[in-house]
């Protein structure tokens, strides 16, 4: 199968079967003319939930309002590391105050990012310490990103632990020695579209070797597009092809895999596990 062709029998689930899309950033400009279209696409699809995250202020105002619009979305409220630099006390309030919204399931995305540097990492590393805190304080689960910075990250995360409400190791890049580090934090693993990559040899692995119990399911669009959809904007609706490609690797059926990701998610996020919108 090429990358950029679309199957002509795409993976799909019976009607009483749900997936749910771990994380996603539908406030992004990149759906901001078809995001009816992108949600409607989903639901055809089995991914029945959306969550949507948080990155800033801007963004979380953002999430909080689509979760308030449409039953099928939650959202998240944090900060980036990319925008560390730019955090200050003004924005950790608004973020708590945002948290008491009932739409509100997780604080994410935060953690540290090596790779890009668009903060620094010294300034990097106090903002996720006090991020991690203040979720502790609003009883809410973590989302991790760690990308170039794993030895920091699970450093304070260690140093945060027992994390109290959970986390979860969002878009994770790290080997099969990484991976048990997190699960011994208690944390859920999420597996994005890069597993369906000729060249994610390690990421399958991991998936390979890693519980079903702890692993949940996102796209993180509209990036990283699974195959056969590489390189195009991602969307909840290409979730569908990251789960075959996790049953494929796990020996499953696509139905279990979907049954047991979404029995995760709601775990982790509180999430009722049935009767989704």
């Amino acid at each position: 199968m090429k990358n950029n062709s679309t199957p002509s029998a795409p993976p799909c689930l019976p009607p009483d079967s749900e997936l749910i899309d771990s994380h996603c950033h539908l406030d992004m400009d990149a759906y901001g003319d078809d995001l009816d279209a992108v949600i409607t696409r989903a639901r055809k699809a089995g991914v029945k939930r959306i969550i949507t995250i948080g990155i800033d202020t801007v963004s979380s105002r953002k999430a909080v309002r689509l979760a308030e619009s449409h039953a099928a979305i939650h959202a998240t409220v944090g900060i980036h590391p990319h925008d560390a630099a730019r955090a200050g006390a003004k924005d950790f309030t608004e973020l708590a105050r945002l948290a008491e919204r009932p739409e509100v399931v997780g604080y994410g995305e935060i953690g540290l990012d090596y790779a890009k540097l668009y903060s620094p990492p010294e300034v990097q590393r106090p903002i996720f310490t006090r991020q991690l805190a203040l979720a502790r304080e609003l009883d809410l689960p973590v989302i991790i990103h760690d990308r170039d910075a794993h030895q920091d990250t699970m450093r304070l995360l260690g140093e945060a632990a027992p994390l109290a409400a959970g986390g979860v190791m969002h878009c994770f890049s790290g080997d099969i020695a990484l991976a048990r580090q997190v699960l011994e934090l208690d944390m859920y693993i999420s597996i994005p579209g890069i597993v369906t990559f000729k060249n994610a040899a390690t990421l399958q692995e991991v998936v390979r070797e890693i519980p079903m119990d702890r692993i949940i399911l996102e796209t993180d669009g509209p990036f990283l597009a699974p195959v056969p959809f590489r390189g195009k904007r991602n969307e909840p609706a290409h979730l569908i092809f990251t789960a075959a490609r996790v049953a494929e690797i796990k020996g499953m059926e696509l139905e279990e895999v979907a049954r047991l990701a979404t029995e995760n998610t709601c775990r982790l996020f509180r999430l009722p596990t049935t009767g989704a919108p």
